[in-house]
């Protein structure tokens, strides 16, 4: 999903989370930022800029909570302190791990409109090789996950930014970030939804490399 994004920043890693497909899910979002600390003290990477989407974003927005001093700086990208995830989504991944992947490949299409052909399949692909299992797993983590309380306390300096068309995590949940994050900047990428860092990488990317320029010009 990180491809542009590979491509344009030097030395960025691409994490693949646990269970997505290798080796056991992690049951929480404690637990996922837990091993990610791990990963990152394995390879010893320094100056950290941890971004995350989605589930992702709570990943790094607990990491930044609790190993503050593990990172310098956070971008957080259609996301949200709270997580809650309409019941209608986790029936239809139920029904998935149950057996009914049709409705789900094409629930995943529905996500991916926004993405040429070519490559909105290439991700439906690589959802069918991890499994419904793993995203069910995922969204039951989002659901329990709510660091609304706690923002007061990221030290770190953090870029919030969505797409003004996400209706997964819409505009007011990056507001509720911004605004309650000290210091943290907002973006908001016009025409994009739910996963603007694919749909106009370039502004995505451009955005993120201001973010870095101002903290090390």
């Amino acid at each position: 999903m990180w491809k542009k994004q590979l491509e344009y920043f030097p030395g960025a890693d691409a994490v693949t989370l646990p269970g997505h497909p290798e080796g056991d899910l992690c049951r929480s979002v404690d637990a996922y930022a837990g091993w990610l600390h791990e990963y990152i003290a394995r390879r010893q990477y320094k100056d950290v800029v941890l971004a995350g989407h989605s589930l992702g974003g709570a990943i790094a927005l607990t990491c930044a909570l609790e190993y503050p001093g593990s990172l310098s700086a956070l971008v957080l990208a259609g996301t949200g302190a709270r997580l809650r995830v309409h019941p209608q989504f986790k029936d239809r991944l139920q029904a998935a791990v149950d057996g009914d992947l049709d409705a789900w490949v094409e629930w995943l299409r529905l996500g991916y409109q926004g993405l040429p052909r070519e490559e909105r399949e290439d991700l439906v692909e690589k959802h069918l090789q991890i499994g419904p299992a793993a995203q069910l797993n995922d969204l039951l983590c989002c659901d329990d996950f709510d660091v609304m309380a706690r923002l007061p306390e990221i030290s770190v300096p953090t870029l919030v930014i969505c797409g003004d068309r996400d209706a997964m995590t819409p505009v007011r949940f990056s507001s509720y970030l911004a605004g309650n994050i000290p210091g943290a900047r907002k973006v908001i990428i016009e025409g994009t939804t739910h996963y603007l860092f694919m749909e106009k990488p370039d502004a995505f990317n451009q955005a993120v490399e201001r973010f870095l320029r101002h903290l090390r010009p």
